[in-house]
């Protein structure tokens, strides 16, 4: 159309822009500092401080001594010091605050290149506005979301909004909804007629017209979740808070029968009886608590950090000790996020290939007939079509019209001849030759056998084998780099064997071939006037062009033999019943004058002959394999009763594989559900399937929330660890958040509580440890500091109800003992380590009180022995007092009463130091 060739005009944009505003997303409003203040101060125990501070100023003002004074206005600055020191913790801890807009803002375009008044134009990312016409090429960073016009072999990466692993091929054909579901319920990695803001042109170039910008787009819904999502209190927080109102009720009442007992039993004018009310309220007061719990915390944080867990929120470590319910993401946290080959299959055996290995040895690849010989057991039963269809990424799925394969198998039945049938059960696949099962081929098999990997391609792998600077599709870098890690010199073999001609890959036909020279090292003798072509595509397109295969994979002239079309049907159908991508590599030999240097082939150059013509060498089986930690750190989490989840973007089968492998499918969650599934459950249906499944595949950011407010309303605790942009709103809504340091986005990392900086999964059974332990050394700290602190307030009560002329503890000394005594040995309990045994023990309970039965019955009995102590040691030191001036016996009798307190704390604190076990 005209639109298509002209853009927007300069007036229709400026229109545009002033309608829809420019193309960023809308940022959360901050809080201001007098908030923040208010929000840290804004509690009854602070509130009692408050009003004690004043009464202490009041007095110093207005009282005559100066002795008097100094103590009023000391006492007012120790109070106003505690309240301005807490204050300013908690502010602190504030600063690490959500920044996952701004995050988010920073992932967006800078510029775009757009069509403006028939010209090809660069202008701000933030003036592209809907209708522009955008025009894309390789590595660019799409400025907005688009409905795509034209493409040449563009294909975009977008793993960190949909969960894939690999780049989507983009079409330009409509794509219709299957039936039941909506445009909107299509899965984003489904709509393969889209490219979306904020990702990035892997390959090739298009053309597409912006549909949505700004807070419209794809990822500013997702930064709109994150902004609606409330944080909740951890429930140690909740529970403190809770602790705090019942103390501020006791604190109050002590303190009005304190002011009775001294105004109408001893006699005592009205404001000091005021004033000894309110020494017992501070007295009371655990004003060094808050400053504890932030170093318990603190402590753990650094143990963590030490083991590369990164906490960015201070009371999220306790939240760890309690989590029932781990929901992972499966791309770069469960697994590597590496396309790796991890099995060669050939027509008589079957090579295992160590993907972790870091030695470049021919080692690597061993001899495994038994590996993945036999179908998935989800797809026993069904038939070859349909494991090829649900297995690879071939064939439609929901709102799909094309796969983010390059090689996915899409007809595979149509191979079998005379109409075979497809439903034929599977036999169980006998070891041919024991004796060769854990060997391992040398160097040059490999080198010869997978030639064809290396040399129909185009692909340049990164540095020492790894993904710094790779150029090419990971599915076809998998080849290069298994072979590389047999130590072949991938560049030497390639300058050796130079293209002289080539078939490019094309979606439509789904493969590439490449014309070579024969080098006798890995074509053997007897090619003299010929020449090689390596071709690899999708296997049921490959299967078609090959009338003779590569007995073992070998190339050898006698070693080729007439194709067995259904054992090849056979074993496709396995791999990908296993969630393996499947690619075929061939090999056939044309006159040396049938092509000429640089010559532009078509397909019909390998499909348009009369007759099949190839040699089917081998299959290679590429996945993005799971991390080997992370099957030890998920049992590990069993057995400390945490149950692990996995939530992706990806397909089911490849989900359930790698479930299987990670050992999240069992009998006990046998399958996995899928995001337009989860669309269509109700509240209720969705409640019951997150307790009956594992795994969630093509799971949207909505689902990903609703999984976790499922698990929530069924009583859980849920951690959620991802490292996608699509992964932050349920890092943010989860009880406890974890996102990836390395492979992870800035979005993911700012909406979560907890960062791994190892990008290692296993790192949060350590977390977890350490979460428990925080929870054990909450207690032990309210064990200690509530018995000093209620003990201060009880004796200078019932030292008064005894008989007592004035309080046995001034205001200076309890608060002394508060911030000296009680605080120092809180911090004892704070840095224990963990007990034997704890992480045997399943989740806490969830609702489980941090002050239970025995812990309170524990805290009463140690407060009434340490009231008795300290209220008896006065009246014993009054027996030795006979001839003494009433105001050296009153500074006699407090000395006593303090040390008597602060002693006694010890012997709580060391009876507190073990829960369960001896202290001795």
């Amino acid at each position: 159309s005209d639109h298509q060739s002209t853009g927007l005009s300069d007036a229709q944009a400026a229109e545009r822009l002033a309608k829809y505003g420019p193309n960023r997303m809308t940022e959360e409003k901050k809080k201001t500092i007098w908030q923040k203040i208010w929000d840290q101060v804004a509690n009854v125990l602070v509130a009692i401080l408050v009003i004690v501070a004043l009464v202490s100023m009041v007095r110093a003002i207005v009282e005559d001594g100066t002795e008097n004074k100094i103590s009023n206005w000391i006492q007012f600055g120790i109070i106003f010091s505690v309240i301005a020191i807490n204050t300013y913790i908690g502010i602190y801890q504030e600063g690490n605050a959500e920044k996952a807009a701004e995050a988010l803002k920073s992932m967006l375009s800078s510029d775009a290149r757009v069509l403006r008044n028939s010209k090809e134009v660069m202008i701000p990312g933030e003036e592209v506005v809907p209708g522009d016409i955008v025009i894309l090429g390789l590595g660019d960073k799409i400025p907005c979301d688009l409905r795509l016009l034209k493409v040449q072999n563009l294909a975009s990466g977008e793993a960190a909004l949909t969960g894939e692993s690999v780049p989507i091929d983009k079409i330009t054909d409509k794509i219709d909804p299957p039936e039941g579901l909506t445009p909107a319920q299509v899965p984003l990695g489904d709509r393969k007629n889209m490219c979306y803001s904020a990702t990035l042109v892997a390959q090739g170039a298009g053309t597409g017209v912006a549909i949505a910008t700004g807070d419209y787009t794809e990822i500013g819904t997702i930064n709109a979740l994150v902004s609606k999502v409330e944080k909740k209190k951890t429930a140690v927080l909740q529970q403190i808070d809770n602790v705090s109102k019942i103390l501020a009720v006791f604190i109050i009442i002590t303190s009005i029968a304190t002011f009775c007992a001294a105004f109408f039993q001893a006699g005592q004018p009205a404001i000091d009886s005021v004033q000894i009310g309110l020494v017992c309220a501070v007295a009371m007061i655990p004003e060094g608590l808050e400053a504890i719990v932030t170093v318990v915390y603190a402590w753990a944080v650094s143990n963590m950090a030490k083991q590369n867990a990164i906490i960015r929120a201070l009371p999220a470590v306790e939240t760890l000790g309690s989590v029932t319910v781990i929901c992972s993401d499966k791309t770069g946290t469960l697994t590597q996020n590496v396309m790796s080959l991890t099995a060669w299959v050939t027509s008589d055996s079957r090579y295992k290939i160590d993907v972790n290995s870091a030695d470049r040895t021919a080692d690597n690849f061993v001899r495994d007939d038994t590996y993945m010989a036999e179908r998935a057991k989800h797809q026993l039963k069904r038939s070859v079509s349909q494991v090829i269809k649900d297995g690879t990424g071939g064939g439609k799925r929901r709102g799909a019209a094309n796969q983010s394969n390059h090689f996915a198998v899409t007809e595979l039945h149509s191979v079998h001849k005379d109409g075979e049938d497809e439903e034929e059960a599977e036999t169980k696949k006998e070891v041919a030759n024991p004796e060769a099962q854990g060997t391992s081929p040398d160097q040059q098999y490999v080198k010869a056998a997978l030639a064809g990997g290396i040399l129909c391609s185009k692909c340049v792998l990164g540095e020492n084998g790894g993904r710094e600077g790779e150029i090419g599709n990971p599915t076809e870098l998998s080849i290069l780099r298994a072979v590389y890690m047999t130590g072949v010199d991938i560049e030497d073999l390639k300058k050796d064997s130079p293209i002289v001609a080539e078939v490019p890959f094309s979606s439509e036909y789904k493969f590439m071939a490449t014309v070579h020279e024969p080098t006798p090292e890995i074509d053997g003798d007897g090619c003299d006037g010929k020449l090689i072509v390596h071709a690899k595509g999708a296997p049921d397109r490959m299967l078609k062009v090959c009338n003779k295969q590569a007995k073992g994979g070998s190339l050898k002239a006698e070693d080729v033999e007439d194709i067995d079309e259904k054992y090849w049907t056979e074993q496709i159908a396995t791999l990908s019943s296993h969630g393996l991508r499947v690619i075929a590599l061939t090999r056939g030999t044309i006159p040396s004058d049938e092509v000429t240097q640089d010559q532009a082939l078509g397909p019909e150059f390998v499909n348009g002959r009369d007759q099949p013509w190839l040699t089917f060498v081998g299959l290679c089986a590429i996945m993005d394999p799971p991390r080997p930690e992370c099957v030890q750190a998920i049992s590990e989490a069993k057995r400390a009763g945490v149950r692990v989840a996995m939530i992706t973007g990806d397909h089911k089968d490849t989900a359930t594989a790698i479930g299987h492998m990670l050992g999240l499918v069992d009998e006990q969650y046998s399958e996995a559900v899928t995001g337009p599934e989860m669309d269509a459950m109700s509240d209720d249906e969705l409640k019951a399937a997150v307790m009956t499944h594992n795994v969630f595949a093509r799971a949207s950011p909505q689902n990903k929330i609703r999984i976790v407010k499922a698990l929530q309303a069924q009583g859980q605790i849920s951690s959620m660890t991802g490292d996608g942009v699509n992964d932050a709103p349920a890092l943010k809504a989860a009880d406890m958040g974890v996102a990836m340091g390395k492979e992870g986005t800035d979005v993911a990392r700012e909406a979560s509580e907890m960062i791994l900086a190892d990008d290692n999964f296993a790192t949060i059974v350590t977390a977890v440890r350490e979460g428990r332990v925080v929870w054990d050394n909450l207690r032990k700290i309210l064990l200690v500091n509530t018995p000093i602190n209620n003990a201060q307030g009880m004796s200078v009560l019932f030292g008064i109800v005894c008989g007592l002329p004035d309080t046995p503890l001034t205001a200076i000394q309890v608060l002394y003992s508060n911030l000296i005594c009680a605080v120092t040995l809180g911090f004892v309990c704070a840095i224990e380590p963990a007990e034997d045994g704890i992480m045997d023990q399943p989740p806490r309970k969830v609702g489980k009180r941090l002050i239970g039965r025995y812990l309170f019955l524990r805290i009463a009995l140690a407060t009434a022995t340490l009231t008795c102590a300290v209220v008896g040691s006065v009246f014993w030191a009054r027996t030795y007092q006979v001839g003494m001036s009433d105001e050296d016996a009153l500074r006699q009798l407090r000395s006593q009463a303090i040390n008597t307190l602060d002693f006694g704390a010890i012997s709580v604190t060391l009876s507190a130091r073990f829960t369960y076990n001896s202290s001795f």
